[in-house]
């Protein structure tokens, strides 16, 4: 039987908002995830209206925005009034009542994954407690989301390991055939690659945990398909075991994308986010691959085996 995937970003924030509701630091809180160029509120503490309720936030826009794209938290102390902020959601945040609001990214890796927000309402006030209190969790949250995506990256290299074995049975019946293992038509290869790259933004838009680890396992196996050559590794190169423990899933999802030749602005739009966001995964990836292009990674990510 696999191994259950973790528990999503979706639940880890439910956790982290149910947390703060508990402390009673604020009397509404609410929080979302990131996707393209800001995030969308998708779970809400205490609140007394539906206003709030899917609201879409972009960078540089009301307090949370601005969060956004400083990366750092904002404090609106008197939020009706406040004029180092754009009042975009006014109509959404002044329904339910909110006087003052405070808004935390969720850092990870230097991109921000999501952002929790604490509001106070007329007639009930907070000190510098209150606002420890979400950086507080924002900080558990930000340490949650970091261990998931390291369990993730655990369950690729088990996946890894399962495809193995079967790359070596089908290499040697190919070699006593006097076939390469890898010769598939460009076209079709090609075809391959676009349809793991789409793949995998299909799974990075799921929550369902067991379907999740799933279509990591039929991933896994696409990859394998164009790399039944590989047995071994150069002297001085990093290992497959080793690139599936330091690359994270989003920055394997960007380079799929690379090798099927889109620029960073398709990219984007393909996994919802923001063009800078991609360039940031991009170049982690080129350094933890020890390469200068973006092409090179993409490459040297093939041959591992990270992508087909």
């Amino acid at each position: 039987m696999s191994r259950r995937a973790p528990r999503s970003e979706y639940e880890l924030l439910e956790a982290a908002l149910t947390e703060l509701g508990h402390m009673g630091s604020f009397p509404l809180v609410f929080g979302g995830l990131t996707s393209g160029d800001g995030l969308r509120v998708s779970s809400l503490r205490g609140n007394e209206t539906g206003s709030l309720a899917g609201l879409h936030v972009v960078q540089r826009r009301g307090l949370g925005g601005q969060a956004l794209s400083e990366m750092r938290p904002r404090l609106a102390s008197d939020y009706r009034t406040a004029r180092h902020i754009t009042h975009d959601y006014d109509h959404e945040v002044l329904a339910e009542g909110v006087t003052a609001l405070l808004a935390v990214p969720v850092m990870i890796d230097g991109n921000v994954r999501g952002m929790l927000y604490g509001a106070e309402r007329e007639g009930v006030s907070a000190g510098n407690r209150s606002v420890d209190a979400v950086v507080r969790v924002a900080a558990w949250l930000q340490e949650q989301l970091r261990a998931r995506d390291e369990a993730e990256r655990e369950r690729l290299r088990l996946e890894l390991r399962k495809t193995m074995p079967a790359q070596g049975s089908v290499a040697a019946r190919a070699s006593e055939a006097k076939l390469s293992p890898t010769e598939l038509p460009p076209e079709k290869l090609e075809e391959l690659r676009a349809s793991y790259a789409e793949l995998r933004a299909i799974t990075a838009s799921l929550s369902d945990p067991e379907l999740i680890d799933r279509m990591r396992q039929v991933e896994a196996r696409l990859a394998a398909i164009s790399q039944l050559k590989q047995h071994g590794e150069a002297a001085g190169q990093i290992t497959r075991e080793e690139a599936w423990g330091q690359l994270s899933p989003r920055e394997i999802d960007v380079l799929g994308y690379v090798a099927i030749g889109l620029n960073n602005g398709e990219i984007a739009i393909e996994l919802a986010l923001a063009e800078s966001t991609i360039k940031s995964y991009l170049a982690a990836a080129m350094r933890k691959l020890g390469q200068r292009t973006r092409f090179g990674a993409a490459t040297e990510a093939r041959r591992l085996g990270l992508i087909p």
